[in-house]
C-alpha cells in the first residue's frame, strides 16, 4: 500500500527547512547504508551531530505523526529519527529493499519507509521515488511538503539525477501491525468507520464496523 500525504509541511516550515539544508555540510550517504545498499547508494545525507537537526526535526517529525493518515495508515508502534538527503546531478540511489532491522543499540523493525519532499520537482530532474510493486513499478515526485508511505519491505530506488538538486527527509517505523496486507485492510476500514461515524453515529452499523476494527487491531497488534 502506498499513501500520499498532500501539504503535510506548510510553506512557512518548509523555508526553515531549505533555509538549514541549503547552508549545511553534507556527508557522504554510504556512511548510513546496509550491507546490500552501500554498493547502490550515492547520495549525501546531513550528518546527525548537526547543530540544526532537532529544529529540523521538531518541523518534519512533528507533523508527520500528527497526520491522520500516517497514524491510520501506520499505526506505529517504533518511530524512527529521520535522515536527510541530498542529491545532486549523477546522484542516484539503485534498486534495493530497506534494511529489515535498524538502530543502533535501540533497534526497530522497518515496517513502513516515508518520504517527505523537501524542494520543488521543477528543482531537478530525474530523482523519481520509483518503487515495486504487484501492480508495476510506481514513480513518485511529489510538491515539496508532500510524503509518501511505503512498505519497507517493497525493492525500490532513486532515478538518476541529470539536473538540479533533490532534497528529502526519509524515515521508518516499526507498525503494531506487522503484515502489510492487515495494514491496509484495516486503513481502509478505518476510513469507512470515520465516514460512518461522522454521517450517522447512532446506526448499530457504524457501531459494527467501529467494534470489528478496534478487535482487529486488538487481534493483529504486536505491543
Amino acid at each position: 500500500m502506498l499513501l500520499r500525504i498532500k501539504g503535510l509541511i506548510p510553506s512557512d516550515k518548509l523555508a526553515i527547512v531549505r533555509e538549514i539544508l541549503d547552508s549545511a555540510e553534507f556527508i557522504d550517504g554510504r556512511l548510513s547504508a546496509g550491507k546490500e545498499a552501500v554498493s547502490v547508494k550515492d547520495n549525501e545525507e546531513l550528518p546527525q551531530n548537526h547543530p540544526e537537526m532537532a529544529r529540523l526535526n521538531n518541523i518534519v517529525m512533528g507533523h508527520l505523526v500528527n497526520h491522520p493518515i500516517y497514524k491510520y495508515g501506520v499505526l506505529p508502534h517504533r518511530i524512527a529519527a529521520p535522515f536527510y538527503a541530498r542529491y545532486t546531478a549523477g546522484k542516484q540511489y539503485g534498486k534495493h529493499v530497506d534494511d529489515p532491522i535498524m538502530g543502533a543499540g535501540d533497534s526497530y523493525r522497518t515496517d513502513v519507509s516515508i518520504t517527505v519532499f523537501l524542494n520543488e520537482p521543477d528543482e531537478y530532474d530525474g530523482g523519481e521515488l520509483t518503487v515495486s510493486s504487484q501492480y508495476g513499478e510506481v514513480r513518485n515526485k511529489f510538491p515539496a511538503g508532500d510524503a509518501i508511505l511505503y512498505p519497507s519491505g517493497s525493492l525500490h530506488q532513486i532515478q538518476p539525477i541529470s539536473k538540479g538538486t533533490r532534497l528529502v527527509a526519509v524515515t521508518w517505523a516499526q507498525s503494531m501491525i506487522r503484515d502489510t496486507g492487515q495494514r491496509e485492510l484495516l486503513y481502509n476500514l478505518s476510513q469507512a468507520r470515520d465516514e460512518l461515524i461522522r454521517n450517522d453515529p447512532k446506526n448499530p452499523v457504524t457501531q459494527k464496523v467501529s467494534t470489528s476494527y478496534i478487535n482487529l487491531i486488538r487481534m493483529w497488534a504486536e505491543v
